[in-house]
C-alpha cells in the first residue's frame, strides 16, 4: 500500500459565545487545517492541526499550510503504515514545524488502525478505560463571572476546572480564584492557568494570597527558567504546558523534577508518536499530566481521546477538546463531544471519525 495523494483543507471554527479570553489575547474564530491522505487501497485518513491564533505561540495556520506543503510531495509514494520511517523522512524534509508534521502523524495513524481494523487506542497499548475525564477551561473574566460559570460546569459534571489567569492585575486573579473556591469549594480540581502571563513577583504574591486554595498553577511565567526560580517561594504546584514544545523539553523537565505536571498538546510535540513517548516518560516518573491540544474540531479531539484513553487514572488530567466552544461537528454521525463532564472513547477504526466531505469543502492544496 502507497501514498497516492495528499489533500489539505481550510476549516473555519468561529468560537460559540466569544471571545475566548486569555492572557494578552482574545479569540473570536480559528483557522483550522485537516489532511486528507489517499492511498492506493482505497483507504483515506485524517489528520489536523489547529494553532490557537498567530500570538499563542509561533505556530500559526499559514504556517502548517506552508510547511505541509513542503513535506506533502515527499510522501507521495511512500508506504503508510511505517509510521516512524515516515517521521524521520519529515525531518529530513524540514527542520521543526512539529505542529505541520503532527496532522500528517495523525493520518498515519488512522490509517494504520483503519488497514488493521482496530482503534487507535488500541494500537497505543489498549484503552484502560472507554471514558476519558475532560475539564473547562474558564477565559478570563470578572471573579462573579468564573464563580457562577465554575457552579454550572461542576453541576454538568467536570471534575476539573481551569481557571484563566493574567493580562491584568494580580489582585483580580486572587479575587476570581477565591471566588470560585468559595462556589464549588473541593467538588473540582482547580487550576490556575497563566498562560505565560504573568511576571514571576505577582505569581508569587497569587500562590501566597491563595496559599488556602487547593489548586495547581499552570505555566503562569514565561519560561521555565522564570519558574523554577520562584518554584520554592510558592504555595501550590506548578505544571508547564507552553514550554513543553518537544520532546527533549519533556525529558529535561521530568528527570530534573521541574515541575509537578504537564499540559502535553499533540500538534506541540509533533503528533500521536510523540505523544506516545512523553506519555511513557510521565508514566516512568510518576507524573500527572493532561493529553489533550490548544484548538480543533473532531479529528483532533478524537486523536487527544485516544491517547487519553491508555493513561492511568492517577495521572490522567484530563482531555481538553474545543467541542464545548464551538458548533457543529465534522462527522454528525459520530461526533466526538463532551457529556457529563467526559467523552466518550470512539468505536471505530482508526480515530473513528470519518469526516462529511462537505465540511471540509474544497482542497486548497492538493499532492
Amino acid at each position: 500500500m502507497r501514498i497516492a495523494e495528499i489533500h489539505i483543507h481550510k476549516i473555519d471554527l468561529p468560537v460559540k459565545n466569544g471571545p475566548y479570553v486569555m492572557s494578552g489575547s482574545e479569540v473570536h474564530a480559528l483557522d483550522s487545517t485537516v489532511v486528507q491522505i489517499v492511498t492506493d487501497s482505497g483507504l483515506i485518513g485524517y489528520g489536523e492541526v489547529c494553532p490557537l491564533g498567530s500570538n499563542y505561540q509561533p505556530q500559526h495556520a499559514l504556517g502548517a499550510r506552508a510547511a505541509l506543503c513542503e513535506l506533502a510531495p515527499s510522501l507521495i509514494q511512500q508506504e503508510p503504515l511505517k509510521i516512524q520511517v515516515l517521521n524521520h523522512l519529515m525531518d529530513s524534509v524540514l527542520e521543526g514545524h512539529n505542529y505541520a508534521k503532527a496532522a500528517i502523524d495523525i493520518a498515519l495513524w488512522d490509517l494504520l488502525g483503519k488497514h488493521h481494523d482496530v482503534r487507535v487506542c488500541d494500537l497505543l497499548g489498549g484503552a484502560l478505560t472507554e471514558t476519558v475525564p475532560s475539564y473547562y477551561a474558564i477565559g478570563v473574566t470578572t471573579p462573579e463571572n468564573a464563580a457562577e460559570i465554575a457552579v454550572e460546569k461542576v453541576a454538568q459534571g467536570y471534575r476539573r476546572l481551569q481557571i484563566k489567569i493574567g493580562g491584568r492585575p494580580v489582585e483580580y486573579d486572587i479575587e476570581t480564584l477565591t471566588k470560585v473556591y468559595e462556589a464549588i469549594g473541593t467538588d473540582a480540581q482547580i487550576v490556575a492557568d497563566g498562560n505565560r502571563g504573568m511576571l514571576s513577583k505577582d505569581v508569587v504574591l497569587f500562590s501566597r494570597a491563595c496559599k488556602d486554595i487547593p489548586m495547581a498553577i499552570e505555566q503562569a511565567c514565561n519560561s521555565i527558567t522564570e519558574l523554577v526560580s520562584i518554584r520554592p517561594q510558592l504555595a501550590h504546584p506548578i505544571y508547564i504546558d507552553e514550554n513543553s514544545e518537544d520532546l527533549s523539553v519533556v525529558i529535561e523537565a521530568a528527570g530534573k523534577r521541574l515541575c509537578d505536571g504537564f499540559g502535553l498538546k499533540l500538534s506541540r510535540l509533533g503528533g500521536i508518536s510523540k505523544l506516545r513517548t512523553a506519555r511513557d516518560i510521565c508514566a516512568a516518573q510518576n507524573i500527572p499530566h493532561t493529553c489533550d491540544d490548544s484548538w480543533g474540531g473532531d479529528i483532533i479531539a478524537a486523536a487527544c481521546v485516544h491517547m487519553g484513553a491508555t493513561v492511568t487514572a492517577k495521572l490522567n488530567e484530563g482531555v481538553w477538546i474545543a467541542e464545548p466552544y464551538i458548533d457543529g461537528h465534522y462527522d454528525e454521525d459520530k461526533p466526538i463531544k463532551v457529556e457529563g463532564g467526559s467523552i466518550k472513547v470512539p468505536t471505530g477504526p482508526g480515530l473513528g471519525v470519518t469526516p462529511n466531505p462537505d465540511k471540509l469543502g474544497p482542497a486548497v492544496h492538493s499532492f
